[in-house]
């Protein structure tokens, strides 16, 4: 009886704490997003062409692991030498975005540079480790938010002619066609109206036509656009249209979700995500 009792009791814990879970999951949350200064942005190409501000983090990332691996192999020579680089390049970034100037600890660096010089590796280890708290601390902050809002194809700016109509589209428009279009085949391979559906492709196709010129705006070679749109996708394409005409539509239906799944999903995954949250950290 009283193990019975108690697992009475244990029950009804466990459904109160399992409701008091799900409630405090199914509250809408704020996030806080860090932007980074306006002064950065004169480092990031299109402002700067040699990406100054990317090759000096680069820059110091490398010099930390020199210097963490010198000062294990007590290489003196080689410890100093690559402190006093270190040293220059992340006491640049307070020239480079003066907001950020107070936030170096130049101190911890002068006087990692001191302890290489001394031969003092352990000192030179310690203050490393310091340092590379405040450096993990701002890429938390920041690295993100400056990749989506630096780094970023900029799409806005990108027009597409339309294969039909010869007009010049936006990204958006461009998209929103070609969304229609498949979609309207969808219904269509659904319905069995074989008609509609090879209506649809040929505009599907005219449009994704009109997409895949655009791809060259950013991807110069034929491998960076073969990627999505190879010779796999242009028989897979002249499959769906041979299958429309000989009206095996559940067939089409299959092969274009497949196509779907290969091109517009994998694009989407790349740029998509990336482009949709520059847009909402610039606007």
């Amino acid at each position: 009886m009283k193990l019975f009792i108690k697992l009475i009791l244990l029950s009804i814990f466990l459904y109160f704490h399992s409701q008091l879970v799900l409630a405090d999951t199914d509250e809408e949350q704020n996030i806080t997003i860090s932007k980074a200064p306006a002064s950065l942005k004169q480092w990031y190409q299109p402002t700067n062409k040699e990406q100054v501000w990317l090759n000096t983090m680069y820059n110091l990332r490398r010099q930390m692991q020199a210097i963490g691996e010198y000062a294990a192999y007590e290489d003196k020579q080689h410890l100093v030498a690559w402190s006093k680089r270190f040293s220059k390049d992340y006491n640049s970034i307070g020239k480079m975005v003066p907001e950020w100037a107070d936030e170096l600890e130049s101190e911890w660096v002068s006087k990692l540079v001191t302890a290489a010089q001394k031969g003092d590796f352990k000192g030179v280890t310690d203050n490393q480790r310091k340092i590379a708290k405040t450096c993990g601390g701002c890429h938390k902050e920041y690295r993100a938010t400056t990749a989506a809002q630096y780094r970023a194809p900029d799409f806005d700016k990108l027009m597409i002619e339309d294969g039909e109509t010869m007009e010049e589209l936006s990204i958006k428009q461009s998209m929103t066609g070609l969304g229609l279009t498949l979609e309207r085949m969808k219904i269509a391979f659904e319905d069995e109206r074989p008609d509609v559906a090879g209506d649809s492709f040929e505009l599907f196709n005219l449009r994704l036509e009109d997409l895949t010129t655009s791809c060259s705006s950013c991807h110069k070679t034929d491998k960076q656009r073969d990627y999505l749109f190879s010779t796999d996708t242009t028989s897979q394409v002249e499959k769906l249209s041979t299958l429309i005409e000989a009206k095996k539509l559940k067939e089409g239906h299959k092969l274009l979700s497949k196509i779907e799944q290969d091109v517009c999903t994998t694009c989407h995954s790349i740029h998509r995500t990336l482009a949709d949250v520059s847009e909402f950290i610039n606007k």
